[in-house]
This record gives structure tokens, sequence and C-alpha cells, in this order.
């Protein structure tokens, strides 16, 4: 729990700093890019697709008749934009968890590990193409889970329960992976996702719902639809921060129990310096005193004449 509170609170402190607030912004741009694309090929039709289906709902339409008589007199052209920026969140999460992982990971770990763990030794147990084969199983996977989860979203404890589980399993399995794959070995890596899966899932959950408040934000007012193109890049950036965040907490936690761990098996964590020289050479042993020497015997092996 200590371990858990502590690289909270490091991981908090570094995102005030300059660096990590710019580099927030990179995937900020790729995701703003995207988002606009989407919206401008496929808005329209997408809202007009959900309005259509929900007037000619027959299961619905005693729902409307009963709006009207409240006044509420075009119901499914006000509901429909929300539904499709609901939709959309996911994705846009699930962008942003790439994007991050892909774009913003690889410094924040290099800023933390020259920070506070610079003789820690890197090993470099995950290549570039096994982070991406690992970052975009893990995205398939999750993006399956949420697919398949949709219709459980209807019952109202669920909707807040689902998705920042399945976010927060995405997360933990991205940055962790991410985290270790400089510094820790193959074998280092499966012993620290086996030992601590528990605080990494808790981490990842915690992040998870983080990243779900910015939707609940988009989905509480009809104004989000008209301001649609201001208000994504704002939110995205939101969810890129978030994910910062999570990245420099599960680095911060990662690296301090990789170096435990190392601690725990008589490693060293730091380089020995230079002018040391290698246990048992002959540099390391002092000097054997000269029979020139005052006050010296000579040696019992020297034959008298």
């Amino acid at each position: 729990m200590g371990l858990l509170i502590d690289s909270f609170w490091r991981a908090a402190a570094y995102c005030l700093r300059p660096r990590v607030i710019a580099l927030s912004l990179l995937p900020l741009l790729l995701i703003a890019v995207l988002a606009w694309g989407a919206g401008y090929l496929w808005w329209s039709s997408s809202v007009a697709a959900v309005q259509q289906s929900l007037q000619t709902s027959s299961w619905l339409g005693l729902l409307w008749g009963w709006l009207r008589q409240f006044g509420v007199d075009d119901a499914p052209s006000a509901l429909a934009p929300l539904l499709v920026i609901v939709a959309a969140t996911p994705v846009i999460a699930l962008v942003a968890v790439l994007a991050v992982a892909l774009l913003m990971t690889p410094a924040l770990v290099r800023l933390v590990a020259d920070r506070r763990f610079p003789g820690l030794e890197r090993k470099r147990g995950g290549s570039l193409l096994s982070s991406l084969a690992w970052s975009l199983g893990s995205t398939i996977a999750a993006f399956l889970a949420l697919v398949v989860s949709v219709p459980l979203w209807l019952v109202p404890p669920l909707v807040l329960v689902l998705p920042p589980l399945i976010w927060g399993w995405l997360t933990y399995r991205v940055m962790t992976f991410d985290a270790l794959a400089e510094h820790a070995s193959k074998e280092e890596r499966e012993l620290l996702f086996r030992r601590h899966r528990v605080a990494l899932l808790a981490i990842g959950v915690v992040c998870g719902y983080l990243g779900a408040a910015p939707g609940m934000v988009w989905a509480s007012g009809v104004v989000f639809a008209a301001a649609f193109v201001v208000l994504v890049p704002v939110a995205v950036w939101i969810y890129t921060l978030v994910f910062a965040f999570s990245s420099l907490w599960f680095t911060h936690y990662v690296l301090a129990a990789l170096e435990r761990l190392r601690r725990e098996r008589g490693e060293a964590t730091e380089a020995p310096p230079a002018a040391l020289a290698p246990i048992g050479a002959a540099a390391a042993l002092p000097p054997a005193p000269s029979a020139a020497e005052p006050g010296v015997p000579p040696s019992s092996s020297t034959t008298q004449t």
C-alpha cells in the first residue's frame, strides 16, 4: 500500500511539469485530427440514422407519446446526438490509450528513470515490435469487450462499472508492459505482473474511472452537440492528460518494484565505478612490502648465502 500511495503522489507531481504538459499535446493533435475527420465524414449521417431508429421504434413509441404530454415534442432529435457521442466516447478513449502508449509513454519512462532511477540496469526485455503487438492485442480485446458489454450498459449500475473496468484492464496491460520494456528482462516482467497484479489492476481501474469522467460530462447536456468540433479537442486533451498521469503512476510503481526485486536477489542497482577493480584482481590487493624499506624483515623465503 505504501508503494501504491507513494507512486500516486509522485505521478501527480510530475503532471505539473511543463515537459509533461507539452508532451500531452502531441497525442492531442493526432486524436483531434482523427475526431474531426470522423465527425466531418460521419456525424450527420450517424445522427440521422440514430434519430430515424428512435422515431420508428415501436417499443419506444409509448415513451415518446408520454413525453409529448409534458411538452417534449421531438425527443428523438434531442437524444440522437447524445447517443452518438456516448457511442463514440469508448472509441476515442481507446485511440487515446494507443496514442499515449506510442508517443508519450517512452518519453515519460525516460523522464522518471533518468531523474529517480539513474542507476537501474536496462535489460531491455521488450522490443518495439513486441510492445506494438502487446498494445494492439490488448486494445482489440478491450474493444471486443466493450462491444459485447454495450447491452449491459442499459442496466443503470453496470454502465458505471463495466467501461471503467475494461479501460482499467487495458491501461494496466499497456502501461505496465511499456514501463518495464526498457529496464526489466522478460522473466522479471512476468514475475512483477504476477506479484503485483492486484495493485496494478487497481491503478488501472482508478485511471479507468478518471478517464470515464470526461465522457459523463460530454453527455450531460445537449449543448455539446452544437459545439462538437470545439469541445472534442478539449475533452480529448483531458483524456490524454489522464492517461499521461496513469503512465507516470505505472512507471513510478513498477520501476520501484523492479528495484526492490533486484535488491531482494542481491543484484546491484548501480553500476560499479570505473576506478574500482573487480574482486580478486591483483590491483585490489595491498602492495607487498619491499625488502629495502627500513624496519621490514627479509622474507623467510629469501635464500641465505
